[in-house]
């Protein structure tokens, strides 16, 4: 029932935060939506939702030039993934609302991947065009708080001033 809610929530909030700071990115996306999925898939690999999932491997497996044991426990960091630059270059490290390709792993990979994948890309979709074809100027205020979890980039307090464009 809940499948989603924080993950998605996380999302939006800290797509939220990457706009505000780069004003000319927002404006671009302000001014033609047809920019705003690829904008999503860069707030999805900026802002990673899950930030680490464990697996136990179930056989032996090399992994990378390391050979793991059968019963292992291994920890999956997707943030660390999302900033890989033999995946996207040398300016993984920037927030790039036009990045394309976008081979990000917020979602997971293989079996595990996420069912809500498509709603969550949809439900951001629909939250940043009507956010910015209302209120292209927002502003996030003093008191923006993440918490403190190992597993979700999660979003505790977000104050935001909405101001209509012109």
């Amino acid at each position: 029932v809940v499948a989603g809610d924080e993950t998605t929530r996380h999302l939006i909030s800290g797509g939220l935060v990457a706009l505000a700071e780069h004003p000319d990115q927002r404006a671009r996306l302000a001014g033609d939506e047809t920019l705003i999925p690829a904008a999503v898939e860069e707030m999805l690999r900026w802002v990673t939702p899950i930030v680490a999932m464990a697996r136990t491997t179930t056989c032996p497996v090399d992994l990378g030039g390391v050979d793991v044991d059968e019963g292992s426990y291994l920890v999956m960091l997707y943030a660390a993934a999302n900033r890989d630059e033999t995946v996207f270059g040398s300016d993984a490290g920037e927030f790039d609302a036009m990045r394309s390709p976008n081979p990000h792993l917020a979602f997971g990979i293989g079996e595990h991947f996420c069912l809500g994948a498509q709603l969550a890309r949809l439900e951001a979709k629909i939250v940043f065009a009507e956010l910015l074809r209302r209120w292209p100027h927002y502003r996030v205020l003093p008191g923006w708080e993440t918490g403190a979890s190992t597993l979700l980039r999660e979003t505790v307090t977000l104050p935001i001033l909405l101001q209509p464009s012109g």
